[in-house]
């Protein structure tokens, strides 16, 4: 699967990962803060809203710094059309 993101930018696909996990789990820390300790509904809003933002970021990060261990491949390039043609007399 790497393969195929070698040679790109992966600060994009990092930041959907941490966003993605940050709406995840800060769905779930936030039923736990509403439920168990009572929390007001702002508060609780808020603390999800940081705790996307700061996995997107995290994430971001991540990506930006991966993007340098996966370098792109040299591609081996097939004979063009014009050295398969036999030679014109």
């Amino acid at each position: 699967m790497m393969n195929k993101l070698r040679g790109r930018n992966l600060k994009h696909p990092g930041c959907l990962i941490g966003v993605t996990t940050g709406l995840t789990v800060g769905i779930i820390l936030a039923g736990v803060m509403a439920a168990v300790f009572n929390i007001n509904l702002s508060v609780i809003l808020w603390s999800w809203l940081i705790f996307i933002v700061v996995l997107g970021v995290i994430g971001w990060v991540i990506g930006d710094r991966m993007s340098s261990r996966f370098p792109a491949l040299e591609e081996e390039t097939a004979p063009s059309q014009a050295d398969a043609s036999p030679p014109q007399e």
